[in-house]
């Protein structure tokens, strides 16, 4: 069949999923991608006496599901499904027992999956607190956080499936002694950037949160009372934490357990790397998400409808996909493969929301999105339980059938769980173009980089439909809304109906976003990926807030990223005091850089990086001072050359708007990159790290570097012009860094860094 497939998902899939050849080449098409995934899946019937037809039948329905976009497995079932790896799990989760044993048995563990293409979850609750004595040895304890930045350190060598590095949520339950230490652990940029971190908050800490009260620290080892500290203090420090980064995020592991499907076979401690999944010790899960923009039609008088009657078919045919594939699937680790045939979990969720209510012209913070969201939901997960049933009559019950909620409700199954919402960056790339997860549109317009530097305009669908039949659609448009954060809000001619359905993230108040979360999570049997975004102006107490209000609602977890708030954002914009001509006003100024003269001197160094050969020129001012930097990469052409020029511009304004060097030098120094080197026995971690090697040498050498007297200024210098266009460079909301891969712009969402463009993504 006619795969439509958008320019995106071709990327996406060419550069990640389908099958290369021993040179590196591709060689399978994207139908034979779907058609080796389908008919791997559909294999999984020969065990329950199927014959060949009937597998061939069942082949052709998963092809004609994921081929038509209305569902996307996870990527490693994508990726490996068919093939010798054959590991087509997403998400894991590992115990961090206290002995040394324990734990580099479960670092080894963790690299095993890490290779295979998975992530790993962890609560290091159990380890005993830093300083505890160690009687084998009379020493003591380091404590979770050290043993943390070793798994962290592990998982940056370890490539994932040859493609990525491995993701990792690390979890400490807030009554552990060593609380404060965690909370904080991730304060310095680039610390522990391997993993996620999450508090384990139980309900009696809330409560003492709203009485400002003492609560008790509990030795993990010993069960004793270790101290106690101040709920209130404790809570109003990780606010503060995670509005000045983004973490940690706060799971309530009470509300968690209180549904646990299975509580016989213990509590559960810890998610995967996004939280939406929690697992018991050695359980893994295969995920998988609807497509809810392929899920509507046209009525009769031309308006948008969901179609019911597809979606219940599409659910129904997902359940049983994601129910083969625990059949065949290639464990990394024996005990991973007992512990997840005992409950065969599975997590179906969706994507696409927010294009599916665009299409139907509901606003997301509305209350009839809110009304729409639970029937949708609870559709969806009523068709995946009547199906889980006659799978069971079928194949019969999951093992600790006997040991579940469902033996007592009388309620055959064959599946613990069966909904989960998980974040779908890269497979919404491919099903799109669609919305990710439950997020709201992030950008209703934007520019996406191809080759050479070239963008092309990337529009929602379901905006562009509105725009065209009530025809104020135009590039010029398009350009201008691209220009403006992807947001319509501030677009004088476009009417009020359409801006109140189509606003963006960061133009939807916290509390809906929180309020979308809890509906599906009330009909969501494992947990929500979801990301609530505020914008830099948010304060302390808005996070607060925030989870306070999810604790309220019952989401079963929370993660919050303001806007700016990682050091990524090179220029501030900075305030002065009023004039006599502005009394009662506050205005913003921007930075003027020094002129340049027409006449300067400097130095050039030549770096051997992991790319090549790295110039880095760097010239003083007439009074000694560090005013610019150039540099060149050998031959370089293309993104390499254009994002250096670009890192040589940035750092040249900083110098010339005053910033002192040495900050300059702490922001670019430790950059990693796929390619480190050695040059003179010191590590290159990258081409930023390099320039920073070189600015902080001259920086010592500054004794050595020729003085000049400035030439008259040109009054024709343009150069004020080129921070015009920097600062108009970032503007774009929720950027949080540059993709490794192909340069575009990368964005927090559903506890994920993602490129739009290429798919890459980070948890």
């Amino acid at each position: 069949m006619d795969l439509k497939l958008s320019e995106n998902a071709l990327t996406v899939l060419r550069k990640r999923y389908l099958r290369k050849d021993n040179a590196g080449e591709i060689s399978e098409t994207p139908e034979e991608l779907f058609l080796r995934v389908a008919k791997a899946v559909a294999g999984a019937e020969k065990s329950y006496a199927a014959d060949d037809e009937q597998i061939k039948k069942l082949s052709s329905s998963f092809y004609n599901l994921m081929s038509n976009l209305e569902f996307m497995p996870n990527s490693p079932t994508l990726m490996n499904a068919g093939l010798e790896l054959g590991q087509l799990s997403a998400c894991f989760v590992l115990p961090v027992e206290d002995s040394m044993e324990g734990i580099f048995d479960t670092l080894k563990a963790c690299a095993l999956i890490h290779k295979t293409g998975g992530g790993t979850g962890f609560s290091f609750s159990r380890l005993r607190p830093k300083n505890s004595v160690v009687r084998t040895t009379g020493g003591v304890a380091s404590g979770p956080v050290s043993f943390m930045k070793v798994f962290d350190a592990a998982t940056q060598a370890v490539k994932q499936g040859g493609r990525r590095r491995g993701a990792n949520m690390g979890i400490l339950r807030v009554d552990h002694p060593d609380i404060l230490e965690f909370i904080k652990c991730k304060g310095e940029e680039g610390q522990i950037s391997n993993f996620n971190i999450s508090i384990a908050v139980t309900d009696e800490f809330m409560e003492k949160v709203s009485r400002n009260q003492q609560y008790d620290l509990i030795d993990p080892r010993t069960k004793q009372i270790r101290g106690s500290l101040n709920a209130k203090e404790v809570f109003d420090l990780i606010v503060e934490c995670a509005y000045n980064n983004g973490e940690p995020g706060v799971i309530f592991i009470d509300k968690i357990n209180d549904v646990n499907p299975v509580p016989g076979l213990g509590e559960i401690e810890s998610t995967n790397p996004c939280g939406e999944q929690p697992l018991l010790p050695y359980e893994s899960c295969n995920l998988g998400s609807l497509n809810l923009s392929k899920m509507i039609r046209k009525d009769a008088d031309g308006s948008f409808v969901v179609d019911w009657d597809k979606l219940g078919k599409a659910t129904i045919l997902a359940v049983h996909f994601l129910d083969n594939v625990i059949d065949i699937n290639r464990f990394p680790l024996p005990e991973i493969e007992i512990n997840t045939l005992r409950t065969r979990k599975i997590g179906l969720g969706v994507m696409g929301w927010a294009s599916m209510l665009g299409y139907l012209g509901i606003a997301y913070d509305s209350q009839e999105a809110l009304d729409l969201a639970e029937k949708v939901m609870s559709f969806i997960r009523q068709k995946a339980l009547d199906k889980s049933c006659q799978l069971a009559k079928r194949k019969g019950t999951f093992p600790e059938y006997r040991e579940s909620v469902y033996c007592k409700q009388d309620l055959l199954m064959r599946n613990a769980t069966l909904t989960t919402i998980a974040p779908t960056g890269t497979i919404s790339i491919i099903a799109g173009p669609c919305s990710s997860g439950i997020e709201p549109i992030f950008a209703l317009v934007y520019f996406r980089n191809v080759l050479e530097g070239e963008k092309l305009l990337e529009i929602d669908p379901a905006f562009e439909e509105v725009a065209k039949r009530k025809g104020f659609y135009s590039e010029s448009l398009l350009e201008r809304i691209a220009q403006n954060n992807g947001s319509i809000q501030d677009i004088s001619e476009i009417t009020q109906d359409v801006k109140k359905v189509f606003r963006t993230s960061m133009d939807i108040a916290k509390d809906w976003h929180i309020k979308m979360q809890a509906v599906f999570q009330k009909y969501t049997d494992n947990a929500v990926s979801k990301t609530i975004n505020l914008p830099n102006s948010a304060t302390a107490e808005d996070i607060k807030e925030s989870y306070l209000l999810a604790y309220q609602l019952n989401c079963k977890g929370i993660t919050v990223y303001r806007d700016g708030s990682r050091k990524v954002q090179v220029l501030k914009v900075e305030k002065k005091e009023p004039s006599v001509f502005e009394k009662n006003e506050d205005k913003e100024v921007l930075i003027t850089p020094k002129p340049r003269p027409e006449v300067i001197i400097g130095t050039t160094t030549k770096m051997n990086t992991g790319c090549g050969n790295l110039y880095v020129i760097l010239n003083q001012d007439e009074e000694g001072g560090f005013f610019e930097v150039f540099t060149q990469m050998g031959k370089a052409g293309g993104c390499a050359a254009s994002q250096l020029e670009a890192v040589g511009r940035l750092i040249s304004l900083a110098l010339r708007g005053g910033i002192d060097l040495n900050i300059i030098i702490e922001q670019l120094k430790g950059i990693r990159c796929p390619s480190p080197s050695w040059t003179h026995g010191k590590k290159i971690f990258s081409c930023a790290d390099a320039i920073a090697q070189v600015l902080e040498k001259r920086m010592n050498d500054q004794y050595a570097i020729t003085q000049v007297k400035p030439a008259e200024k040109d009054k024709e210098d343009s150069e004020s012009g080129e921070l015009e266009k920097v600062l108009a460079s970032l503007k774009e909301v929720n950027v949080v860094g540059v993709c490794p891969d192909c340069g575009d712009s990368m964005r927090y969402q559903e506890g994920c860094v993602t490129c739009a463009s290429c798919g890459y993504s980070k948890c």
